[in-house]
């Protein structure tokens, strides 16, 4: 990895800023329903505590729109960092200002301080230079953990990196590193899937893999409006219409390349996108113009596990069905179970596509699940991050 890791300066004693993800569920209780981004911040966390440096950690939390919202505070949070680090951690309810201020300066060697959401602060979003040295006047350099926020120009990532020292948390390394990997020199055959509900959401991400791929493989709704460019009906299916031209030159460019692009050939279709609604497996050339496409059908599943049975790498995101549905989640499920089944370097996009490998029992199984949605997209993209781009170079 081309940029400073947290290992490469000197924390001991200093004042160390942390961006970290932290923007977990609660529940209506204001309870952390969900861990795992807090988990993930923890070597970093560790490691600085372990090096006596006075730890500042920020974080945003939902999208309180720069406004005070209670129902967004990080009190849940930290509790439950206090749990798993098995030491005290102090929480603030600003980010900047005079109580702040003090609670830094009494901070001692190895302690933790947790200062409260930064998107209270419409300063945060916007970048604004005023609120971006606020919070740099609280440290003596910037150690950027938070992968899942590293595609946004905010003032806790980039504003700050250009008045402090910043260099990436284990978290932020690890992802660059296995991301990079796949996109820059990935084991071959090199496979991905591609899931979710719109081409449009990811024409730069497949644009730019078809010039790395052996083969992609298409799901979720987004399959339909290729299925539709490939002259086949889709009923009431989820479609842009604005978008099958588009999919037909994708399609187009796949065979141009050389790159196996791989469609449903069955899929699972209902009268409606519900839970109890009566639903049928068909091939593609038979869906029913009352009905929509809702998974990819048992032979679709079985085509492209095979697929992925060869494969040396895969990368995916999106997922296949409507898959938070019981009847709509068993292509997902079973794509999740043949890539923890496969031999390749696996690596998940962060997501709806993490939670699918979660439901499926398989996430001990995947290389690496990214903690960031769109930043891994945007990665994929070949778009440069800013949160990344503003780190200091080896």
């Amino acid at each position: 990895m081309a940029k400073k890791t947290v290992r490469d300066v000197d924390v001991s004693g200093k004042r160390v800023l942390v961006r970290v993800d932290f923007n977990v569920p609660l529940d209506k209780e204001g309870h952390v329903t969900d861990d795992t981004r807090i988990k993930a911040a923890l070597p970093t966390i560790k490691y600085l505590t372990g090096e006596k440096a006075r730890v500042i950690l920020m974080s945003h939390l939902g999208r309180p729109k720069g406004q005070v919202n209670d129902s967004y505070r990080l009190d849940a949070v930290a509790a439950r960092l206090e749990q798993l680090l098995g030491a005290p951690v102090r929480k603030v309810d600003d980010c900047i200002g005079e109580q702040v201020q003090q609670a830094v300066d009494e901070l001692g060697e190895g302690d933790v301080l947790l200062l409260e959401n930064l998107r209270f602060h419409p300063g945060e979003e916007k970048n604004e230079a005023g609120f971006a040295r606020q919070l740099a006047a609280l440290g003596d350099l910037l150690v950027n953990d938070a992968f899942g926020t590293a595609h946004r120009a905010h003032a806790s990532n980039q504003g700050v990196a250009q008045l402090l020292p910043a260099v990436a948390g284990f978290l932020m390394e690890k992802e660059i590193t296995m991301l990079g990997q796949v996109l820059g020199s990935p084991s071959r055959p090199f496979v991905a899937i591609m899931g979710g509900a719109k081409v449009s959401d990811k024409i730069g991400v497949i644009d730019n893999l078809l010039t790395r791929v052996d083969a992609l493989l298409i799901g979720g709704g987004m399959a339909n409006t290729f299925l539709k460019a490939a002259g086949y009906e889709t009923g009431k299916s989820l479609l842009e219409p604005d978008k099958v031209e588009l999919a037909g030159q994708l399609l187009q460019r796949a065979r141009e390349k050389g790159v196996e692009m791989l469609l449903p050939v069955d899929v699972v279709v209902a009268p409606a996108a519900s839970p109890d609604a009566s639903f049928r497996v068909v091939p593609v050339n038979a869906v029913p113009g009352d009905d929509m496409i809702l998974d990819i059908g048992p032979e679709t599943v079985q085509q492209f596990g095979d697929r992925l049975k060869g494969a040396a790498t895969v990368v995916w995101n999106g997922p296949l069905g409507v898959f938070e549905m019981e009847p709509f989640a068993r292509g997902t499920i079973g794509i999740a179970r043949a890539l923890a089944d496969s031999n390749a370097v696996t690596v998940i996009g962060g997501g709806d596509s993490a939670a699918a490998v979660e439901k499926a029992g398989v996430a001990g199984r995947i290389t690496h699940i990214s903690t960031g949605g769109g930043a891994s997209l945007k990665f994929l993209e070949g778009k440069e991050l800013p949160g990344v781009a503003a780190l200091l170079d080896k």
